[in-house]
């Protein structure tokens, strides 16, 4: 279950502007519950996304939330040549999409121990969208008082209080 998210109101947005994204997943257990949420900022105005599962993992909401943000930028069309700095708290989405996936994909998504790559088909997603897009990637420390990080911590935990 998953809020919506629309730029179809919004002004043109500059090309030379960037787009500003912070995500964020979380689980009560793992698996468990869990919850993934974006801040997605563009043409001056920041947007909510936000959903949750009843039974997955923090990693595959870490992926989702990613997900998530760079769809709704990918499918506004005005939106897809601008810049995205995406910045998320997860160490294992932002080495996974900018180093690993590149030794994954070569050696036929096995990781260096030569077990099938967990998530493959979120990573795949997360893959194209990257590729379609120009997303810069940059870590932020969780709940370290980074404004929209913690905004994303807090969607996440409504949509898991909602599947509790």
């Amino acid at each position: 279950m998953a809020n919506t998210i629309s730029f179809d109101q919004m002004k043109t947005q500059s090309q030379n502007e960037k787009i500003i994204v912070y995500t964020d997943g979380g689980c009560w257990g793992n698996p468990g519950v869990g919850g993934w949420a974006c801040v997605v900022i563009a043409e001056g105005e920041a947007r909510e996304l936000s959903g949750g599962e009843k039974l997955t993992t923090n990693n595959r909401m870490e992926l989702t939330a990613a997900i998530s943000a760079l769809s709704a930028i990918y499918n506004t069309e005005r939106l897809r040549s601008c810049q995205v700095l995406l910045n998320i708290d997860s160490q294992y989405v932002k080495n996974g999409i900018t180093s690993w996936i590149h030794n994954w994909k070569k050696n036929g998504w096995l990781t260096s121990a030569k077990k099938p790559v967990l998530n493959q088909e979120l990573w795949q997603k997360l893959d194209s969208l990257n590729n379609a897009l120009n997303v810069e990637w940059n870590w932020v420390k969780g709940h370290a008082g980074v404004e929209y990080n913690e905004r994303c911590d807090q969607l996440c935990q409504i949509e898991m209080s909602k599947l509790k």
